[in-house]
């Protein structure tokens, strides 16, 4: 297995990336602020390797499916930033033409079946996609990102039993960040590992430090080939944690500021440095490298986007973009 660390171009794109995921919700919770973004969003910031160590064990041709806290999953999968931000924006050139906002990010191109806002909403998606995979002969593999509380949607039992009795090229992928919403997974769960659910139907589970970019790395990687070989589904517990709030709405007055604290001592990307450094895959101008290219690569899409023109509205518009040419006519003012 590679060790990310010592590879002096895997550890720079590794970094590049949860750095550029970092910035990323960074930005778009300053902007927020600013009230230049309107609606909600979810941030991620504190879980950048899961979604980085995840994507790094896939090919370009492989496929996921996101959550409502799905930024760092379109940007690890190779998103376009300037199009991302200009969804968040409400701008033309967005994903979805800025109608769609944080939550509903797309994008085929690279693989990403979308994000979702409905919880566990992504999950039997990805199952669908990888039975298409599987009839189709393409080899390819999906992964289906969720959080721990969609570990208790019907939808996750559904798809799981499914992918495993038909072997699906499949790998679920849960973040368990401890809160669904403001509800502590301690107390939603009566267990104490999340992927020890995958032995109910037949197929392996493993929980590993989501934090620990290397460790979730090798976790995907051998789930990835074993789905990719015709042996069926996998799922990796992720165990991280989000630094923010559930949305904006959420005032935080379930945890402490010491227990946040903690965990943002175990911050991923500053844990990865260390290992670089430690492990001589970059010389410290090399890191600092990583994170200016980030920043610099943000504060371009800011721009860019910002100088696209805005969402069209109006109701033919948004009708056109949800009907068919026909039923749209016939749907009433």
């Amino acid at each position: 297995m590679r060790d990310l660390a010592k590879d002096p171009e895997a550890a720079r794109r590794a970094l590049r990336t949860m750095w550029t995921a970092r910035r990323f919700e960074e930005a778009v919770d300053q902007l927020f602020a600013r009230g230049l973004m309107h609606g909600t969003m979810h941030l991620s910031i504190g879980q950048e390797a899961s979604a980085v160590g995840t994507c790094l064990a896939l090919r370009p041709d492989d496929m996921i499916t996101s959550t409502h806290r799905g930024h760092s999953h379109c940007i690890a999968k190779g998103a376009d930033l300037t199009r991302m931000m200009a969804e968040l924006l409400a701008k033309d050139t967005g994903y979805c033409r800025g109608r769609g906002g944080s939550m509903h990010i797309a994008d085929v191109a690279t693989g990403n079946l979308g994000a979702n806002g409905i919880v566990g909403g992504g999950i039997p998606i990805a199952a669908g996609a990888a039975l298409a995979q599987k009839l189709g002969g393409t080899g390819r593999v999906v992964i289906a990102f969720f959080g721990d509380g969609a570990a208790n949607e019907g939808a996750f039992h559904e798809a799981a039993n499914l992918a495993a009795v038909w072997e699906l090229p499949v790998v679920f992928v849960c973040e368990n960040n401890h809160y669904g919403m403001s509800m502590s997974a301690d107390e939603a769960f009566a267990i104490e590992d999340i992927a020890s659910r995958a032995a109910a139907y037949g197929f392996p589970g493993i929980t590993v430090d989501g934090n620990d970019l290397q460790e979730v790395y090798e976790a995907v990687s051998a789930a990835v080939d074993r789905a990719r070989a015709g042996a069926g589904p996998t799922l990796v517990e992720n165990v991280t944690y989000r630094w923010k709030g559930h949305s904006k709405s959420d005032k935080n007055l379930y945890r402490t500021r010491e227990e946040i604290a903690d965990w943002q001592a175990r911050d991923p990307i500053a844990r990865f440095e260390q290992a670089v450094r430690d492990a001589g895959g970059l010389v410290e101008a090399e890191i600092e490298a990583a994170r200016k290219e980030a920043t610099h690569d943000v504060r371009e899409a800011i721009r860019a986007a910002n100088a696209a023109p805005p969402a069209l509205a109006g109701r033919d518009v948004l009708l056109g973009a949800v009907y068919a040419g026909a039923v749209h006519a016939e749907v009433p003012a």
